[in-house]
């Protein structure tokens, strides 16, 4: 693995149900629609990137459980899904106990790091969709991890949560992993008709600037049925006003990698 050529981006809130995996998966789709070479690595013990992609249970005995815990090389659990140019490592069940199992192992805040360094594969782009949970697993993902990108529901006490996440980022800037940097917000569940979606997204940009994507990824019913279909939103109905979104947000992604001189 190239270190300087991959760009690799933790998707994180430690809050569930905000469009962390969503966010992930069709992100991932849009980026190899414009022909990037993407690999996620499904780091959420509910396993619903995997699931979202299409992948069956059964076929999920090698897995970043097992990439963690150094049974296995990365390369040795990645698997292909329905989109070309898109690979994953899987989640496994297995996985909810490695917080637990690796806590006596050594630099055990290395262990993805090390795993996506001694990686013999070549990615324009790895995405970690990330636990909702501050935990072990997060900072993993957070270590090995050049930029993170959060999602943002627009509701009430949207920014209340999302501090918590930006000291857990300082802290792991200044205690593992210098170069690390949010690469943007975005914000998600936007309902245009429902004034605390906007009054949120003001206060939101306020607070973080142009870190704040413009995109905003509206509440949109084919974005929730995709995932039942084992299958991204942009491939399920590209027309979708989600769909659109999600493509007009790897646009902006890709601009913001292109200034920080990748």
């Amino acid at each position: 693995m190239h270190p300087h050529r991959t760009r690799i981006i933790s998707i994180a809130n430690q809050k569930g149900g905000v469009g962390k995996t969503t966010t992930a998966i069709n992100l991932a789709t849009a980026l190899a629609a414009i022909k990037q070479k993407v690999l996620i690595i499904d780091l959420d013990p509910q396993g619903n990137a995997s699931t979202g992609l299409g992948i069956e249970h059964e076929t999920r005995d090698k897995n970043t459980y097992h990439v963690l815990i150094r049974e296995i090389a990365l390369q040795d659990a990645i698997q292909a899904t329905c989109i070309p140019g898109l690979d994953i490592v899987p989640s496994g069940i297995d996985l909810s106990g490695a917080e637990i199992e690796l806590v006596d192992v050594e630099r055990r805040e290395f262990c993805l790091r090390e795993a996506l360094m001694l990686a013999s594969v070549e990615y324009d782009y790895i995405l970690i969709d990330c636990p909702p949970a501050l935990g072990l697993l997060t900072i993993n993902a957070l270590v090995a991890s050049q930029a993170v990108l959060v999602p943002l529901q627009c509701e009430f006490f949207a920014l209340e949560g999302v501090s918590l996440l930006v000291r857990t980022i300082e802290r792991v800037k200044a205690t593992y992993n210098p170069g690390l940097e949010i690469q943007g917000i975005v914000l998600t569940m936007f309902d245009g008709r429902n004034n605390l979606s906007g009054a949120v997204a003001d206060d939101v940009r306020a607070y973080f600037g142009d870190k704040v994507y413009q995109t905003v990824i509206p509440r949109n019913v084919k974005v929730s049925e995709a995932p039942s279909y084992g299958r991204p939103v942009i491939v399920y109905d590209i027309d979708c006003a989600g769909s659109q979104a999600y493509l007009s947000l790897a646009g902006e992604v890709i601009h913001r990698e292109r200034r920080v001189g990748v």
